[in-house]
């Protein structure tokens, strides 16, 4: 009897430390940014992403499998609403070099395509999101008329968790021509360049451009 009381009682302990664990990993992954990144100061000339010459553009990179990065094109829907029109709005989705599956079939895609006025358009190989700098899925630019770079960064506080955070404040912020608290932070997401990183049955990269 007693060892089977010490059998149970060790058995609750590991599955105890076994959950511990568990949340404390998910926490750190939750919380960890993605690989730093360092956008260049103007427009980059070679870019075929177009610039609005009369406003600012706001460009969202992101990666077409990444699940976490639902919550950043929520925000980016959100950043729109609140400043309907007061800049050119671009989601690229770096598409890793070799994939070629239909991105239009993926719930990301139909995300994004659903705010208002945004330009949709496949970067094949991720050739843009290098020239832009972006390394992590979900990083947002927002470039004046004249290409100076005002803001790189997430806009959530964590991966694939949307609400208030720094990022969309700033965003915010210079949209409506006041001084942000910041004009950097971190990007909570995928690495861009992973060809699969998350192994979800249902999401798709795409090869398309959305033509808006």
């Amino acid at each position: 009897m007693k060892i089977s009381a010490r059998l149970w009682t060790g058995s609750c302990l590991l599955w105890l430390g076994g959950v511990v664990g568990g949340l404390a990993w998910l926490a750190d992954y939750s919380n960890r940014p993605g690989s730093a990144a360092t956008a260049p100061a103007t427009w980059p000339a070679e870019s075929r992403v177009a610039r609005d010459p009369d406003r600012p553009t706001l460009l969202m990179v992101v990666h077409p499998r990444c699940s976490c990065s639902k919550a950043s094109v929520g925000e980016l829907a959100e950043i729109a609403a609140r400043c309907d029109g007061a800049a050119r709005i671009v989601v690229l989705f770096a598409q890793p070099a070799g994939v070629t599956d239909d991105c239009e079939k993926s719930e990301l895609w139909r995300d994004a395509a659903r705010i208002r006025g945004a330009t949709l358009q496949v970067d094949d190989g991720g050739v843009e999101a290098r020239r832009f700098g972006a390394t992590t899925s979900g990083h947002a630019f927002l470039w004046t008329s004249d290409g100076r770079l005002l803001f790189s960064g997430g806009v959530t506080s964590s991966r694939g968790h949307p609400g208030e955070s720094a990022g969309r404040a700033a965003l915010l912020a210079l949209l409506r021509h006041e001084t942000p608290a910041t004009t950097a932070t971190p990007v909570f997401g995928c690495d861009l360049f992973d060809p699969a990183p998350r192994e979800d049955p249902d999401a798709t990269h795409c090869d398309r451009h959305d033509p808006r």
